[in-house]
């Protein structure tokens, strides 16, 4: 019981800090960013140990009413695994913010990083909102923070093509929360409760639960940036700050694809996933051909992380069919893509970050010299591509490889065919920024030193690819409460 106490703790920390900040100006909202998310993690690595100790989930019931008349948290090493990832990147993150929304000492308040800040933590806590529900509703409620943590952060430049991409996020946002609803009322309506774990007891395959089904794989599909409903993403992540678009990236399109998963694998019975695993597969290899072979095409180096992220997201749908296939190495494969993908590709936007604003535009065709004048970012970059594309010793090499063993081995060999197409096309667009930044220009362009948002760059970069030299029994947390 006192191992299950930490889960409320993880939920209401950023939400406490949240609310101090928000009371309290930019100054404090700024140092309790900085000194939350450490202690988040410390608290999240005393759930992991719970876990590992007692070997089964970890579920607290709030008021000490069991469902169906309470409410429960839960933490498996799902969900552990991905709770560690966001507060990791989020302090990560918010050490690199500091140089733009850190107010100095004399320095007045402003609004922007005030909400900044508060809208940081309001991320944290609708991410640790999503991870740790255990009802259906109350994962909607989670998804809804996250979107509103997530629109003004994408608008917080408040350019005019910036809140017009964030308005069209939004659009998009309420109609995957209008259609998972409405799936939500036809389970309540079939079977009187919204807990996962009695759902799974009771749940039939009928056609209330098939439709209730669709459409919520449907709403969250449009949440998750999921070809073909992914025309809101690349504006969105390519307009806002740097900061805030390593956070999108990285962890706000998660938690829709970990509602999916929660769907799919802990609710709907086996019998009724064949046909919808393959779909969702599909879609998720569309994503990564096309996703790919338009980041090959950008002009803009954020728009181009921003494509990548469609592509790399369609990795994840691939353990759908593979898990139910029973592809032994696929759960563990999926997982590792979602956490190295976070690092990486937090780390490409921040890096991103630093060299536009060294250069004064993020142009593809104009980083000539940046290599030589800023090495750290390209290398974090190039690191960090490393992960995406699936090259030895990275995370992304080890989860693709476990996603490509399962195909093979559950006879499911043209997702291995995509994997691999996808690869090639990913190595395609980071050698090509590569290049241009190892380039000669007829600007020079300025050296500058290795400061400290250049080191948090590089952090994430590493840690995507340290993961890939884990051996895998060290990752025997994420087994723990899998379907």
């Amino acid at each position: 019981m006192i191992e299950a106490g930490l889960l409320p703790l993880a939920a209401m920390l950023p939400a406490v800090a949240m609310s101090l900040g928000f009371a309290g100006g930019a100054r404090l909202a700024e140092r309790l960013a900085l000194l939350m998310p450490p202690l988040g993690f410390v608290v999240a690595l005393a759930v992991a140990a719970a876990l590992l100790g007692g070997g089964e989930p970890l579920v607290y019931h709030l008021g000490a009413w069991v469902p169906p008349l309470g409410l429960a948290l839960r933490a498996d090493g799902l969900s552990t695994a991905l709770l560690l990832t966001t507060t990791l990147i989020l302090g990560i993150t918010a050490v690199f913010a500091r140089a733009e929304f850190g107010t100095s000492a004399g320095e007045a308040e402003t609004r922007r990083k005030l909400m900044f800040w508060c809208l940081l933590l309001a991320l944290w806590t609708a991410m640790a909102c999503v991870l740790l529900s255990n009802d259906l509703f109350n994962l909607f409620v989670g998804l809804e923070l996250l979107t509103f943590a997530a629109v003004p952060l994408a608008a917080l430049d408040g350019k005019a093509e910036t809140l017009a991409a964030a308005l069209r996020y939004l659009v998009f946002a309420l109609l995957g929360s209008v259609l998972y609803l409405l799936g939500v009322a036809l389970l309540y309506g079939s079977y009187g409760t919204l807990d996962i774990g009695l759902l799974r007891g009771v749940v039939r395959v009928e056609t209330p639960t098939i439709l209730a089904a669709a459409l919520m794989t449907a709403g969250l599909i449009a949440k998750s940036a999921l070809f073909p409903l992914h025309l809101w993403l690349p504006p969105a992540h390519a307009g806002a700050p740097a900061a805030a678009s390593a956070m999108l990236s990285a962890l706000v399109v998660k938690g829709s694809v970990y509602l999916l998963i929660r769907l799919w694998f802990f609710v709907m019975p086996p019998d009724a996933a064949g046909t919808a695993m393959q779909i969702l597969a599909g879609l998720g290899a569309a994503a990564i051909l096309l996703g790919s072979l338009v980041a090959l095409r950008q002009a803009r180096l954020k728009l181009l992380i921003a494509y990548s992220t469609i592509a790399q997201i369609g990795y994840l749908f691939f353990m759908f069919p593979l898990v139910l296939a029973g592809g032994s190495a696929a759960w563990l494969g999926g997982v590792l893509q979602a956490v190295s993908h976070a690092f990486a590709k937090a780390s490409m936007f921040l890096a991103a970050g630093v060299v536009s604003k060294a250069l004064g535009h993020d142009c593809i065709a104009g980083l000539g010299g940046v290599a030589r004048a800023m090495p750290v970012p390209v290398i974090a970059f190039g690191l960090a591509g490393l992960s995406l594309m699936g090259i030895p010793p990275s995370g992304g090499f080890t989860a693709k490889w476990l996603l490509l063993q399962s195909a093979l081995q559950t006879g499911q060999w043209w997702w291995a065919v995509v994997m691999l197409g996808g690869g090639l096309l990913t190595g395609g667009y980071v050698f090509r920024v590569l290049v241009a930044s190892m380039g000669s220009t007829n600007a020079p362009v300025a050296a500058s030193g290795i400061g400290l948002p250049e080191k948090m760059v590089l952090l994430l970069a590493l840690i995507s690819v340290v993961l890939g030299m884990l051996p895998l029994y060290s990752f025997g947390l994420v087994e723990i409460g899998r379907p």
